[in-house]
């Protein structure tokens, strides 16, 4: 018997792994992003002199907060931590696609002024853009079901 065969559990795929590797990458990043984003919206809000477009310091604090709630449902194994988690992301993948998509355009550029989702987050490192569909991916995997529902009774 190969080790890979000794190492796969049942219900185990070749999937198993990324997702494990995707959860603790969302459990890391999610945080980090919670804060970065805060930490810009209070900044740009409060201290930033010539603001003038508050749409993307909004946007900022939006951001900020699905982030943070995102991380309090992936930390948390309750069927209504997953099911936030799962409207959070879903919300948060709307507004980077839209956001990113009109700040493409000059003529909302300057509305929607240095956000994290401008450019579909290039200046996190697409992770805004790649985070909530890695997030989903994660939540919907079988053995994140059964940490967060149980076998019998999964969504």
């Amino acid at each position: 018997m190969s080790q890979v065969e000794q190492t796969n559990q049942p219900g185990e795929t070749a999937m198993s792994g990324f997702i494990r590797g995707a959860g603790t990458i969302l459990a890391i990043s999610y945080p980090v992003l919670a804060l970065s984003t805060g930490v810009r919206a209070v900044y740009q809000g409060f201290f930033k002199e010539d603001v003038v477009a508050y749409l993307g310091v909004t946007l900022s604090g939006v951001a900020a907060l699905c982030y943070l709630i995102a991380t309090i449902g992936f930390a948390v194994r309750r069927h209504w931590a997953w099911r936030l988690s799962v409207g959070v992301l879903i919300f948060e993948t709307i507004l980077t696609f839209v956001v990113g998509g009109l700040s493409l355009m000059p003529e909302y550029a300057a509305a929607i002024g240095s956000t994290v989702w401008r450019h579909f987050g290039a200046d996190y490192g697409y992770f805004p853009l790649i985070q909530p569909l890695l997030g989903l991916l994660w939540l919907f995997h079988p053995q994140t079901l059964a940490a967060y529902w149980g076998e019998a009774n999964k969504p």
